[in-house]
């Protein structure tokens, strides 16, 4: 298993992350633990989860995986052998999510009187608090902010405007205490997720400026039909930059690149399946277009759609960790392997060629 440090850090992390958002929604706690029992032992003990988990996110279910991983952590006594993350989350105009708040103390808050999540100190440190309560630790290895506190377009949306700019915690706010959480030994690293260039660009010299130590990583959407990292933000997380690593997320496109959705099949237990209106950016026609060229170019070299996606995301010259996800151990199987499978030049070469043909597909405007 490959493995290589995030940013300056000391954080050794392997080419595969395993992502948990299913746990507590698609799958069962016996199901999570089977699949942290076998990741750990197959070399993967990088675990990304977020206080939002599992998704689709609603009030019912948030923090249940958190719970599961602590749950795992305290019956298998190998919190040292593990790199944690999770996830911070950050207002979102238009959207309610009170209950993220609400679900930050034990007992829950009130969700009638419970205000929208911020990325201030207080709510940082009381997001922390609560995760570090369902982890059934006392720190975590990388935490990270899920998404900008200021308006960005987001999963999808590529063009900016103006008109939706909001007022937003400052960069230095949020770094200031991100360097003090590290100070007091509750989080060894701090990253971020969903972000742009100019936010890496300006979270990173906010570091500087405070001496704080700057993000090792940015968790991005990135895929085989979802390229735009390549566009400035590896330049800008360059190690001759900011020498931020990519964890990156979607690399199946939600299931989309694996093949199984191809012929208007709709497997049972699949994400676009049973949630058909969550995440339609990696689920339209321009996707699935594509998908069927990436299907036919796997059958021509012989390897499995989801294994020729995931090869291609971790030989990229600027990528941390491959962030995998799986409802099945079977699915887990595949995953792990196709992070160690090796393209050649000729395949890299038609998968860029194909990637002209639909340039990023996902994008929704």
């Amino acid at each position: 298993m490959r493995r290589q440090k995030l940013g300056n850090s000391d954080l050794e992390v392997p080419i595969v992350c395993l992502g948990t958002m299913t746990w507590g929604e698609q799958n069962t706690e016996e199901e999570a633990f089977a699949q942290l029992d076998y990741a750990l032992e197959a070399g993967v003990n990088f675990i990304d989860t977020a206080e939002l988990y599992p998704v689709p996110p609603r009030p019912e279910t948030a923090g249940r995986t958190e719970t599961y991983i602590g749950n795992w952590l305290k019956a298998r006594g190998c919190r040292d052998k593990v790199i944690i993350a999770t996830k911070v989350a950050a207002p979102l105009p238009g959207v309610d999510r009170s209950w993220l708040v609400a679900n930050r103390t034990e007992p829950r808050g009130d969700l009638a009187t419970a205000p929208q999540p911020e990325l201030d100190e207080a709510s940082i440190r009381s997001a922390l608090e609560a995760s570090l309560r369902r982890l059934q630790t006392d720190y975590v290895d990388l935490y990270q902010i899920h998404w900008p506190a200021r308006y960005v377009p987001t999963w999808g949306k590529r063009q900016y405007r103006k008109e939706l700019e909001r007022p937003a915690v400052s960069f230095e706010d949020q770094v200031r205490v991100m360097g003090a959480l590290i100070k007091e030994g509750k989080i060894r690293h701090w990253g971020l997720s969903n972000e742009t260039s100019y936010g890496a660009c300006q979270m990173c010299e906010a570091a500087k400026r405070l001496g704080v130590p700057p993000p090792v990583s940015i968790q991005n959407d990135f895929a085989p039909v979802y390229r735009h990292f390549e566009e400035e933000l590896a330049e800008t997380c360059a190690p001759s930059a900011y020498n931020v690593g990519l964890l990156a997320y979607g690399v199946l496109a939600g299931g989309t690149l694996s093949g199984k959705y191809l012929n208007d099949a709709k497997p049972e237990r699949s994400r676009h399946s049973d949630f058909p209106n969550f995440q339609p950016r990696y689920h339209n026609p321009r996707t699935m277009a594509a998908a069927a060229e990436y299907a036919a170019l796997a059958k021509r070299v012989g390897l499995s759609p989801a294994t020729l996606a995931q090869a291609w995301a971790a030989s990229r010259w600027y990528m941390g960790s491959v962030i995998i996800g799986a409802t099945t151990l079977e699915q887990l199987r595949e995953n792990i392997a196709a992070c160690q499978v090796e393209l050649d030049a000729s395949t890299l070469e038609e998968m860029d060629a194909i990637h002209l043909r639909h340039r990023n597909p996902n994008d929704l405007d």
